[in-house]
């Protein structure tokens, strides 16, 4: 028994050796400009953007890696890397499968102008590339397989149009089925700093939870097979619980207080990447001692509509917020605060511009005056005016009786404007 541990011992001893010597060799291999440059060109062709590499390495600890630091792709801005670990399924190198085991990403940057030329140079090179010749029948070659069973993204950071770097600590794991089973974030920096969530599969669902702006988000998603053939469906329904509204918005504070909201959302889709394009959401939400920044709706009645700027401070806020795309529509919304109440309907385009119609009542000892309002502007600096109808009303109304008269004729001119649209739109 002795004596055959230690020639167990002498060929684990060799085995390692070789191991070391082997991996010693190809790193000397790798770190060659000759290597390098031609890895270089092969992937800028497949990419279709130039490629530079900083170092290429073969690491033993803590698991057998090849990894490459320094990455650039040249695209205007360029998308750079500090670093790009690749553990491969050594059992599937055997089979002439090449899977990657674990993909680790480190300290990246990427501007979103840089992953928009990226994806116009690889759908260009993709239109005039040949379409393949079918293979001669000799086999299968070798195959690969694109998700990796498990990725780790530390300090990834991506830069919006407007300048807006955020930056996110992620973790995810895929099931031998390939669909997701646990994933969680953490973000580190920028608009919504200190937000994290986690997502772990049970069964055909996946229970999520987002922590953010004091508060909540908790539901669950699930996937189902869409009616047209080749389509899926991603379905949900959300709680938001106690979340400030500002975090949500950040960095615009147009409108803060506590958000209560339940949201079902539904996209149909033939790719991953068209999920958002065909997204759309149903909202009912109520807002608590909501603060609307650049609005004082009270001062807007009493001056139909000639004040600007100003805020309005609401005991609630309720209404509905349907979405698709990046349209956003808010409709039933309800106000109130003390003596001033308000509804009406707002839209919202992709542009984040707003338009749409606010119904404001104010109660004070002379009665109760209404105004209607159009809402203008965008959600970084919305604005209110008076209708074209209200406005006629209110010069008549100031005529005749100044002072009450105006907001009054407003009303009455709305009124009227609506009767007689062709005339006052």
């Amino acid at each position: 028994m002795a004596k055959f541990l230690k020639w167990a011992a002498i060929l684990l001893a060799a085995f390692v050796l070789l191991l070391v010597g082997v991996a010693v060799a190809l790193q000397n291999w790798l770190r060659t400009d000759d290597f390098r440059q031609r890895v270089e060109q092969q992937a800028g062709a497949a990419l279709g953007v130039p490629l530079r590499l900083g170092r290429l390495s073969v690491d033993l600890w803590p698991l057998p890696a090849v990894a490459a630091d320094d990455v650039q792709l040249l695209t205007r801005p360029a998308l750079t890397v500090g670093r790009v670990e690749l553990r491969p399924v050594w059992s599937g190198l055997l089979e002439r499968r090449l899977e990657i085991a674990t993909l680790v990403v480190r300290q990246a940057v990427l501007p979103q102008a840089g992953i928009a030329a990226l994806g116009n140079a690889m759908q260009k090179k993709e239109k005039a590339a040949p379409k393949p010749a079918a293979p001669a029948s000799q086999g299968e070659g070798p195959s690969f397989v694109a998700f990796p069973r498990r990725a780790l993204l530390d300090e990834i950071s991506w830069i919006d149009g407007k300048g807006q770097r955020m930056t996110v600590h992620a973790e995810a794991d895929l099931g031998d089925d390939g669909m997701l089973e646990r994933a969680s974030f953490k973000i580190l920096h920028g608009r919504f700093a200190g937000t994290q969530g986690s997502i772990e599969r049970q069964g055909e669902q996946w229970p999520l939870r987002v922590d953010i702006g004091g508060g909540r988000i908790m539901g669950a998603l699930r996937l189902v097979a869409g009616k047209a053939a080749g389509t899926q469906v991603l379905q949900g329904q959300f709680n938001t619980d106690d979340v400030e509204v500002s975090a949500l918005t950040a960095p615009s504070k147009v409108l803060t207080g506590k958000l209560q909201a339940q949201t079902s959302i539904r996209s149909e889709f033939r790719e991953i990447g068209h999920v958002a394009d065909t997204m759309n959401t149903q909202t009912r939400f109520t807002v608590r001692d909501a603060l609307v920044d650049g609005i004082d709706l009270q001062k807007a009645v009493q001056t139909v509509g000639l004040s600007r700027g100003g805020s309005t401070r609401l005991d609630t806020l309720a209404g509905q917020v349907s979405t698709q795309g990046k349209s956003v529509q808010l409709s039933n919304l309800v106000a109130t605060s003390g003596s001033l109440s308000a509804s009406g309907n707002v839209a919202i385009a992709p542009s984040k511009a707003l338009s749409g119609r606010v119904n404001v009542d104010l109660t004070s000892t002379k009665g109760a005056i209404g105004v209607p309002l159009v809402v203008g502007g965008t959600v970084d600096a919305p604005s209110v005016t008076l209708t074209r109808g209200a406005l006629v009303g209110a010069a008549v109304g100031t005529l005749i009786v100044p002072g009450a008269g105006t907001a009054a004729g407003a009303t009455a001119g709305d009124k009227i404007g609506e009767t007689l649209r062709g005339l006052f739109k």
